[in-house]
């Protein structure tokens, strides 16, 4: 956290503006305590991301054992102790139990971790967006924990209006920013890049 800004402790959803953003995660730790199913999705995306994954949880679905297998992640057979928690970037609380959760939530607190228990807003520091994904492209939804079902049904209402074809479109505009800004002359680049930016009309579904 930044010096100079308080620490907030317990988040309150109903009058507190949330700062979206994108990190990146790559090489970072990151600490899930639960090894269930509700936490396999949010083991995936940490490791889609390149994060150092620990997972601590007495016992381990097939899933993660065979992650922890392959080296992908490191798995902590017991349970959660607040040293797990050293050196992590954010931790995420998926054990089930909102005792724990709170209580992983409380000791992050204390060492200024992000933190994320699951379906639990009053103990989130983030919550996870409702992600259309496509290439390079990201259109997340986000109710700030209201409503993570209303966030779905957005999500999927924008998913069939921007189709995968948008994955090679948004990465062509890259291609060619790429290119403008290391050849066009300074004067024209703020049009030029505008005019990339337009998508082709069978894109236009909006």
């Amino acid at each position: 956290m930044a010096s100079g800004v308080p620490w907030s402790g317990t988040m309150k959803t109903s009058n507190q503006n949330l700062f979206p953003l994108m990190i990146r995660l790559a090489g970072r730790k990151c600490v899930v305590i639960g090894a269930g199913d509700v936490a396999v999705a949010k083991i995936e995306g940490l490791l889609s991301c390149g994060a150092k994954v620990v997972v601590v949880g007495p016992k381990a679905v097939h899933r993660i054992q065979q992650w922890a297998n392959a080296g992908h992640l490191v798995w902590r057979p017991r349970r959660f102790s607040a040293q797990d928690l050293t050196d992590a970037f954010l931790a995420i609380a998926a054990t089930g139990s909102p005792s724990t959760n709170e209580s992983v939530f409380r000791a992050c607190q204390a060492r200024k971790i992000l933190c994320n228990s699951v379906d639990d807003p009053q103990h989130c520091d983030f919550f996870y967006p409702a992600v259309v994904h496509r290439g390079p492209l990201q259109i997340a939804v986000s109710t700030s924990g209201c409503s993570p079902a209303l966030a779905a049904r957005l999500r999927k209402e924008l998913a069939r209006q921007f189709g995968p074809e948008w994955a090679a479109f948004v990465r062509r505009v890259g291609e060619k920013r790429h290119e403008i800004l290391s050849t066009a002359p300074s004067a024209r680049r703020k049009k030029l890049l505008k005019e990339i930016a337009i998508p082709p009309i069978e894109l236009r579904r909006i």
